[in-house]
């Protein structure tokens, strides 16, 4: 019989005067932090996790003004980022993580690995404009970021989404929470690249939100770089 994989659990992390909610799979020691799309939250990952727990532990948080975390002062992907490191850490579990960021939490990853030890990163579904952190970002990629509640939820390409998984992806269109994170959208393609895991044809063009429209495959290639 096929060991039941680790059952999802809910927590509350304490940070800078505010918190952060984040759902957690303890599997294997070596944690992966899962960072959802802007305007989307945590549930994105339920079916992914699902294939993932057992090989890892497995974590996946509601970024500041999504699902049930609060929107704070200080949006930038490095406080974030610091605060996400805080809360691995917390954990005790002594392995550096592998850090996952779907379309427009890529520059939120590429601060993650920037500052702190990673084990592997991985970005999918970068919309242009938050691209150029790879090894195969190239002029093309410095175009005009997605602006306003529509352009930043189709950038995702959440209407690839099968209809079996549709409810995982409910974007919350709130026009101040684009203008939150505007600087994230903002981020210019000439940033120097943060080396990271990277294989020709990672990337699907256009966005298909490969969380859910591929869990299974997504989900292979974080286990390959565990």
């Amino acid at each position: 019989m096929h060991p039941r994989p680790p059952c999802r659990s809910t927590h509350t992390f304490a940070a800078a005067g505010s918190h952060l909610v984040y759902d957690r799979w303890d599997g294997a020691a070596r944690p992966v932090l899962l960072l959802h799309a802007l305007l989307f939250d945590r549930t994105q990952w339920w079916p992914l996790a699902a294939d993932l727990a057992g090989s890892c532990t497995v974590v996946a948080p509601d970024l500041p003004g999504h699902g049930e975390t609060p929107l704070p002062a200080g949006l930038t992907p490095d406080q974030v980022a610091g605060v996400l490191a805080r809360l691995v850490e917390s954990f005790g579990l002594r392995r550096a993580p592998i850090v996952v960021g779907h379309a427009t939490s890529a520059p939120l990853a590429t601060a993650f690995a920037r500052q702190f030890a990673v084990h592997g990163m991985l970005t999918v579904d970068e919309p242009a404009g938050v691209v150029g952190t790879g090894a195969d970002a190239t002029a093309m990629d410095a175009v005009v970021a997605p602006t306003g509640v529509d352009a930043v939820v189709a950038a995702t390409g959440v209407d690839r989404v099968p209809e079996q998984f549709r409810s995982f992806a409910e974007p919350r269109r709130d026009p101040v929470l684009v203008a939150a994170y505007r600087s994230w959208l903002d981020q210019p393609s000439s940033r120097r690249p943060v080396p990271h895991a990277h294989r020709p044809g990672d990337d699907p063009a256009p966005p298909r939100f490969t969380p859910l429209s591929d869990p299974e495959g997504l989900a292979a290639r974080i286990q390959y770089l565990l």
